[in-house]
């Protein structure tokens, strides 16, 4: 049996670092990840997709990542019950990511918010190519052309 997920996609807000009662790291984020056609009106539908990440990747989750940065994801697929204050079964299906890839140099993320600093989780580099050096660049699906996710609290899941 196979239980892979693999995803890309753009944080919905700021990772939750938390930690559990014995210290270990857990972050949790959402991805809006865009579906591969379009609906009947021409627009490209979006799946919210909640995620969890463990330990060290945790920490450099909610260190090196926010709002609006691109991510990539490969884990598996988890559905977990518990029971609410009101008595109800509440079930959740999420992502346990194995790794969490940063699919942006640091010069993007940086230039997204330019009033916080961000360091180098890959090691620093002063060579890194700009992005319009790339002549593949424009073919990228996902490719940072500076205009904002078009997500309406109404498609939030949360």
């Amino acid at each position: 049996m196979l239980n892979r997920v693999v995803l890309v996609g753009r944080l919905t807000k700021d990772p939750d670092l938390r930690y559990t009662p014995n210290g270990i790291p857990v972050a949790t984020f959402t991805l809006a990840v865009n579906r591969t056609y379009t609906n009947r009106q021409g627009d490209r539908e979006t799946d919210f997709i909640n995620c969890v990440v463990w330990r060290k990747q945790a920490e450099n989750v909610a260190n090196y990542l926010k709002k609006g940065s691109l991510a990539g994801v490969d884990g598996r697929l988890q559905t977990r019950n518990y029971e609410a204050q009101d008595g109800r079964r509440v079930y959740v299906t999420e992502v346990v990511a194995d790794s969490v890839q940063f699919l942006e140099p640091r010069a993007v993320s940086a230039s997204r918010e330019s009033s916080q600093s961000f360091g180098d989780p890959f090691g620093s580099s002063q060579n890194q190519p700009k992005p319009s050096d790339d002549p593949f660049r424009n073919d990228e699906p996902f490719f940072d052309d500076g205009e904002p996710i078009d997500v309406s609290d109404d498609d939030l899941p949360f």
